[in-house]
């Protein structure tokens, strides 16, 4: 269901300089700016943990690295 909400005319022209393109609504711009506050799951929160256990490994490449083998 949509709704309709009243701001501010400083929010709105907040969220006008946040626009990435002229035709991105206002929802997409509060769906980031809330996304950015929202919880991380509990699987992406073991993802980093694993991700920073192999970086303090060293079982890492470094964007040199990568160029090479891919000749670059």
């Amino acid at each position: 269901m949509a709704t309709t909400i009243q701001i501010s005319n400083g929010l709105l022209e907040e969220l006008k300089n946040r626009k990435m393109f002229s035709k991105e609504s206002y929802e997409n711009i509060i769906w980031d700016l809330l996304e950015d506050t929202m919880e991380l799951s509990e699987e992406t929160k073991k993802n980093i943990k694993q991700a920073e256990k192999e970086y303090k490994e060293g079982k890492f490449h470094t964007f040199e690295e990568v160029k090479k083998g891919l000749g670059l």
